[in-house]
Formats: structure tokens, C-alpha cells, sequence
């Protein structure tokens, strides 16, 4: 996942503004206990913030690859 695709999953599942908010404010405990913003900075995989993002906010599996997205292939 690139940082572009991160940002663009995150406005559309929690729309521009509160995708932000959540970014910039939610403390996540898989990621260190850093916010989203600062892990990524640290340089901690976009899709792996993706995912502890959605397992906080709890998304829904079938939306955790992005709105209309499907799973990548293994």
C-alpha cells in the first residue's frame, strides 16, 4: 500500500476531515503506541498503520483493503 492509497482508503472510509482527526489524535497500541501520523513518519508500512486503524475504529473486513477493493492475492 502507498502512502497516496492509505490517505485515499482513510477519507473514504471516515470521510476527509475526521480521517485526519483519527490520524493525527488515536493513540494505537499495535503500532508502539504512536498515532497513525507517527508511525508513519517512523516509517511503519502504510498498509500495516491501515490495518491497526481499521481494527480500532473497528471497520469491517470486507472494507479493510479500501471501499470497493479486494483483498490482495496471496
Amino acid at each position: 500500500m502507498r502512502l497516496s492509497e492509505f490517505w485515499q482508503a482513510m477519507s473514504d472510509e471516515f470521510g476527509d476531515a475526521y480521517a485526519k482527526s483519527i490520524a493525527r489524535d488515536l493513540v494505537l497500541t499495535p503500532l508502539r503506541d504512536r498515532t497513525a501520523e507517527q508511525a508513519l513518519r517512523d516509517g511503519v508500512p502504510a498498509r500495516e498503520v491501515w490495518l491497526a486503524l481499521c481494527e480500532a475504529m473497528d471497520v469491517p473486513e470486507n472494507r479493510r483493503y479500501g471501499v470497493g477493493q479486494l483483498p490482495p492475492k496471496e
